[in-house]
Formats: structure tokens, sequence, C-alpha cells
């Protein structure tokens, strides 16, 4: 059985940091791109960081570059998402997405991870 499983949540300040990791079990991850989303409460799910199977091209949403990196380790099977000068905006919960190199192969979620700025 496939899993991607987040860890790194949590509750933290404003203008503090986290790290998420989603590791991966039982496909080959190196050949999947991988994806962090969010979800907050009342509003859609929003695409937040993308990284290439390799891991040499990144992409990132406009609310959050700057502030978030995300990365991966092939050899652990486990992506990362560095999150750095935290906002209460950016309260939601997160999800890793493994994406197929092609359509005959499944995607893959996670189940999430909580992250709340708050003071």
């Amino acid at each position: 059985q496939v899993q991607l499983v987040e860890s790194g949540g949590g509750l933290v300040q404003p203008g503090g940091s986290l790290r998420l990791s989603c590791a991966a079990s039982l496909f080959t991850f190196s050949i999947y791109a991988m994806r962090w989303y969010r979800q907050a409460p009342g509003k859609e799910r929003e695409l937040v960081a993308a990284i290439s199977s390799a891991g040499g091209s990144t992409n990132y949403a406009d609310s959050v570059k700057d502030r978030f990196t995300i990365s991966r380790d092939n050899a652990k099977k486990t992506v990362y998402l560095q999150m750095n000068s935290l906002k209460p905006e950016d309260t939601a919960v997160y999800y890793c997405n493994a994406v197929p190199p092609n359509v005959r192969l499944s995607d893959y979620w996670g189940q999430g991870t909580q992250v709340t700025v708050s003071s």
C-alpha cells in the first residue's frame, strides 16, 4: 500500500519557522514530481510549492515566494517544505502530493498536517 506521511506541523508564532516532511513508501519516488498544497478553513486547496523529480526545478506560489523552500532527498524518499517568516495567513492543513510522469500511473496524497500560526 502506497503511503505519503506528512510530519512537522504544529503551532508557531508569527515570524517563526517550521519544516514539514513527507515520507513516501512503496513506489519509485524518484520518478515523481512532488507538490505541497494547503487548505485553510472555508477556502479551496492551494498549490504552495512544487519540485521536479530530480529536484532541479522548483516553483512557488507568489504568497510564499522568498519565505518557503521545497527540497527533496530521493535516497530517503522524502520531500521537505522549509517555512520561514510565517504569517497567520499561512495557517492551514498542508498536504503533499506525488505527481506521476505519465497518466498510466496514479498520483498520491498524504493525510495532511496542521500548521497554525498564532500568537
